[in-house]
Order: structure tokens, then sequence, then C-alpha cells
């Protein structure tokens, strides 16, 4: 028997000639293999700085800020004072005659540039403002001597002109007195929310920062319009006063316990250094009674610190239902002269969060994140892991991470793993996610993924909500809207260019499914993974740009992957496989004609199905197409043949899938 099989467009499940389709109907152009594997010139040339092969080079340097602040929260006028002193140290070649610092909370005014049109979202409602950050005094401590200076506030930025230039490898004390009124719910990243038992402060971007000074751009220096930030590591000495009814939890690890904690609090504490089951530190019936607190008026001051981060927040309430248990993790040293402490993985939410579904399970989460993101990738650097029920910005922070009282399984824990998933991306891998969004919430979402499928066998698995394969759990089908959608913008766009429309589907989902196809479909776990982690190792701690993140993991998985760069990170390509002609002849192999209509050729498996049940299967590399884009594929001498597929398991985003199959029939 010799068949001879030519695969046409379908109309109704009908194979009709191609001069019988509609005119609307238009033919597909094969890929052109010179552009889709021509050499990728990545943005940032190799130097000193970042070498060839992704790495850090030879002279690599990075500044650091130091931070030492005191602030009290007024909860009559929901305004929070402060003072700082930060050690800033130019590690880098050049003198510096001024410093940059971000007003995030400038955000708020009426007059900033967000307010206006520019980018929708909860801090820029109409009719809700503040005055935005007020800085009383301002002062530069250069070799011994203090000179006042006078700020020059730009929207969400102010700079400092120094008495004199910070010199190469010089420090400078800057010393800050400042002020801001606290947003109500509506203040999105920081945030005061009222509860049945008192309201839930939310507080972070809540101090003068020091900007970025960098080898790539100078000072970053791009105004806040609400997405993300770019931030120096260093360590974090800071206290807040609140009322004596307050409960605070915040990043880093708290230094003062005995003189803000009952001992029934501290041995809780103690029990649950112990304890993989949540352990409760604060109960629903401890928020009503004034005895469960060590003072019964006036206010305390609770007193952390945190080493080598990015950022610090905090969030304060009488009305904190509190829980913890151990981080199976070495204890750490929280800070110089101390004892290494135990690690917690700790939950803080108002009685509108308890519940079996709701925030009961919350420090089970928290627990599985760490513990899991630690073993597979890098393990945690800091004392504690907190989840926060409150506002639910759904925000965060280095150490700590702001969620909604009101979520639920699975969002909850969907939410919380992705938040405290950032501890990764971009705490310990320090992005500029102002300018790459994906390379932070795309990363993040990716890790989250596996996650998912990790925790409880599976219980929340497939990950599908928002951020990752929405509509069906199988991001291989939910992506194409998105790479057939002429208007979406591509990943290597600016932040604050990707419209809430697109922010999800392209800076979150294709972010993260990018380095899945990667990892399963392109180099194998073993490659992705030991490359990857090397990534995370190499620049923990450090500002790594997409070139960098894109030479070391060609070189480290030892595969050129320009095209796969240039396809899923500079532009919207996309795998675009058809069958053609098939040969049968009984006694000789069946041949198959394969074309490749798409600019993004991953590799994709052909599976010929036999009339006896059995089943061949060839994997089609991408370098077949290097040369042309119509190939024959031979199969071995099986007769009986039934059909052939073209990735039947859909794990790859084939844009077009009514050319990938082809059923035999006698």
């Amino acid at each position: 028997m010799s068949v001879r099989l030519f695969l046409l467009p379908l109309l109704g499940g009908v194979l009709v000639p191609a001069a019988l389709l509609p005119e609307t109907v238009t033919a597909k152009t094969l890929a052109d293999p010179a552009a889709v594997f021509a050499p990728l010139t990545l943005p940032d040339a190799p130097n000193a700085y970042r070498s060839g092969s992704g790495l850090p080079g030879p002279q690599y340097w990075q500044n650091r800020t130091d931070y030492v602040i005191h602030s009290r929260i007024d909860t009559q006028a929901h305004v929070l004072h402060g003072s700082e002193t930060v050690t800033y140290s130019n590690n880098s070649p050049e003198a510096l005659d001024v410093l940059w610092l971000q007003l995030d909370q400038n955000i708020y005014r009426a007059d900033t540039r967000s307010a206006i049109g520019a980018v929708a979202s909860s801090h820029n409602l109409a009719g809700n403002h503040t005055d935005g950050m007020v800085i009383e005094h301002v002062s530069v401590v250069q070799g011994g001597r203090e000179v006042d200076v006078t700020p020059l506030i730009s929207d969400t930025r102010m700079q400092l002109t120094l008495p004199r230039t910070i010199d190469p490898h010089g420090v400078a004390f800057v010393k800050i007195d400042w002020h801001y009124t606290l947003p109500g719910p509506w203040g999105g990243r920081t945030a005061v929310t009222p509860t049945r038992e008192g309201d839930i402060y939310e507080v972070a971007q809540w101090y003068p920062r020091l900007s970025v000074y960098d080898d790539r751009r100078g000072w970053n220096t791009l105004p806040y319009l609400g997405q993300e930030f770019f931030l120096e590591y260093g360590s974090f000495d800071y206290s807040v006063t609140v009322p004596w009814n307050y409960t605070l939890v915040g990043s880093g690890a708290l230094l003062n316990p005995e003189q803000v904690l009952t001992p029934v609090e501290r041995n809780r504490l103690a029990q649950a250094a112990q304890s993989d089951a949540r352990v409760m530190i604060r109960t629903l019936d401890d928020i009503t009674d004034p005895k469960s607190h060590l003072k019964q008026s006036g206010e305390v001051t609770w007193h952390y610190a945190m080493r080598n981060t990015r950022d610090v927040a905090f969030a304060a309430s009488p009305a904190f239902v509190w829980d913890a248990a151990r981080i199976n993790l070495p204890p750490i040293v929280p800070w110089a002269n101390y004892h290494p402490v135990p690690r917690f993985a700790m939950s803080v939410y108002p009685r509108e969060g308890i519940g079996p579904h709701g925030w009961d399970r919350s420090t089970d989460y928290v627990k599985h994140a760490i513990e899991y993101f630690s073993s597979q990738w890098f393990e945690y650097p800091w004392p504690n892991a907190v989840n926060l029920g409150g506002h639910g910005a759904g925000m965060e922070y280095p150490g700590i991470v702001f969620d909604g009282m009101s979520d639920r399984d699975p969002e909850l824990f969907w939410i919380t793993t992705h938040e405290l998933g950032h501890g990764w991306f971009p705490m310990i891998v320090g992005t500029d996610e102002r300018r790459n969004a994906f390379m932070d919430e795309g990363f993040n979402t990716f890790i989250d993924v596996y996650a998912s499928d990790h925790f409880n066998n599976g219980e929340f698995a497939p990950k599908r909500d928002s951020e990752f394969a929405p509509k069906t759990g199988n991001p291989a089908q939910d992506i194409v809207p998105v790479l057939t959608d002429p208007d979406a913008p591509v990943l290597m766009t600016a932040a604050d260019s990707v419209s809430e429309k697109y922010r999800h589907s392209v800076t979150y989902f294709k972010g993260a499914y990018g380095l899945k196809l990667l990892r399963e479909q392109i180099l194998g776990p073993v490659r992705f993974d030991a490359a990857f982690r090397r990534y995370i190792s190499e620049w923990s701690f450090k500002h790594p740009s997409p070139s960098d993140f894109f030479r070391l993991m060609s070189s480290e998985a030892g595969e050129d992957l320009g095209w796969f760069w240039r396809g899923w990170y500079f532009t919207n390509a996309a795998p675009d496989y058809a069958l053609g002609d098939i040969h049968h002849d009984a006694g000789k192999p069946v041949t198959v004609q394969v074309r490749n209509y798409g600019a993004l050729p991953l590799p994709v498996l052909l599976r010929a199905e036999y009339a006896d049940g059995k089943s061949e299967e060839i994997r089609i590399p991408t370098e077949a197409w290097r040369q042309g884009s119509d190939i024959v594929v031979s199969l071995p001498v099986h007769d009986g043949l039934k059909a052939v597929t073209l990735d039947p398991d859909h794990v790859i985003p084939d844009v077009d899938r009514s050319d990938n199959r082809i059923a035999v029939t006698p």
C-alpha cells in the first residue's frame, strides 16, 4: 500500500482543496533561517565590570548604603515621623559631587507626575492625596565636619549637592529629618486599614532612600510612577515607636524582645522555634486583653535590624493575631555582637483573616516557600519571613510581604508564595525592576510554578492565577493570545511603558513561561538548574543586567541561545509548525514533511501512531531549521500508519495547531 497525503487547511473538519478556500485565508510564509539565527548583539558590551561569560567582571564595583533610622507613628494623625543617618560608601572609581535619593511618598501628592494620566493605579485616585514626604532638615558629614544642605526635590527624587566630592572609596554621612502622612486604604503599597479591633499600618517605601549609582548609567533616577524600585545593599538598624497596645513585625530580627514582648509571648516564640506546626504567639483572646501586653499605657519602641539587604518594611496594629513556626535552616547571627537566633515563619492578621481556608494556613505556606526555594535555588539569608494579612496590596519587601486579609485558598497560597519568592528576585538578585520588570516578576513567577507543584503533593497545582496560565492552567495554550497580539509589548520594554492590560500577561506570565520553556524544552532541568543556580549565586546582592543573564545562561549551559533570547525577549516570536506530505510505502520508512513558519523554532516532538497501538517519536531539534524551513523526517519501517502529530502533548506554544496532525485512513 502506498499512501501520499497533503495537509490542507480544515473547514468544518473536512479537507478541502486550497483553490476552494475563502479569499480571507492568507497563505503562511516559511520562516527565514538567516533572520531567526542571525547573531544577536546584546545591549551591554562586556567590559572589566561585566564579563562576556555573564559573570561579574574582575573590576565589578557597587556602592553601599547603611541606615540607622528612628521613627514614631502618630496614630491620631496617621503621621510617621523619622530621622535617619545614612552611611554612603562610594566604591566606584569616580568622584561624586551629588547624591540622589528616592522620595517614594511623593507619589501621593496631587502634583506628582503619576497623578495626571500616566499610570492608573490606586495611589492616584481622584481626591486622595497627601503632602508627600516633608523634608525637615538635611546635613552631610564629611571629614568630621557637618554641613547643612538644601535639598533639590523633583517629583519623587531629591538631589543633595555635597559640600565636597566623595572621592573613590570615600564615605559620607547623610542625616535627614522627615515626616509624612500615611495614606488610607487607597494607598496601595503603604496603607492604614481599619479593622474591627483597630487600624493596621502597612509601612513601606517609608524613608528617603539612596538611588543606585552604577557602571551602566551612573545615577539611576527614573521617577517613581508605581512600578517597583531599584536600590543599593547595606545594613539597617531601625526602631519604631508605637502605642503600648500595638504589635509590630518587620524586616529582619527583633533585637529587644524583652522590652516589647511579655514572658508569655517570648515563651511561645521559644516553642515555635522547635515546632514545624504553627504556635500561637498572640491569640484572638489576647487582642482584647490589655494584660496581654507588656505595658498598659504610653508607648513602646520596637527595635529591628537586618543585614545585607536593599530595603526594610514593617507592619503595626493592635488587631494582630500572630502565629509562628520554625524555618528548618541553620540559626543566623542577626547583628554584630549577637548570638545566632532561630529562624521563624510568621503570620500576622486580624480577626477578619481567621479561618481554616484562610490565614490559619498562612504560616504553612510561608514555611514551605522559604524552605523549598532555599533547597532548590539559594539559601534564604535573613532571620525571619513574615506574611501580613492587611489591605491586600500583594507587595513584597525583604523579610516581610503584604497580602490581603480576605485571601483564601488557593489564592492565599499563590500570593504568599509569589510575594515571598521575591525574596530571591529582586531582593537577593538585585535587578533593576523599574526598567526590566521581567527579571523581577517573571523570574519569581517561574519559581512559583514549581513551588505549586511541590506543596502538599500538588494541592494547588498547577499554578493558575492572573500571573500564570489564567484560563486553562496550560501555559502553552494560554500564552498564544499574547504571542499573536500585535499590540503586546515585548519583555524588554521598560516597566513604566507596559500598560496594565499587559502587565500580568507579558511581564509575569510570558516572563515566567520563557524560563519554563528554556528549562523543560531546550536545556533540560539538569543543565538549566545548574546554570540558574550559578546565576543566582554569582549575582546575589549585586545588580545584573538582562545581558548578564543572557550571557551567563548561554555560557554556563553550553548552548548558543541567541535565537531564543531574540525571539522570546526582544520580539514576540512564536513557534508555528505544520505537517506537509506524508509518504508511506509498505516495507519502507515513512517520510514526513515538516514546515516551520514561526520565528521561534523550539524543539518539537513528532509522533507517529500505528494500527497495532504502537507509536514512534522523533524530537526535531532547533538546529534542524538553520539552513531551511522545509525538511523531511524519516521514521522506521512500520506498517499500519494511523496518524502523525506535531507536539502531541501541547508543551510548546504553537500558534496554529490546525495543521499539526494528519489522520491516515486506509
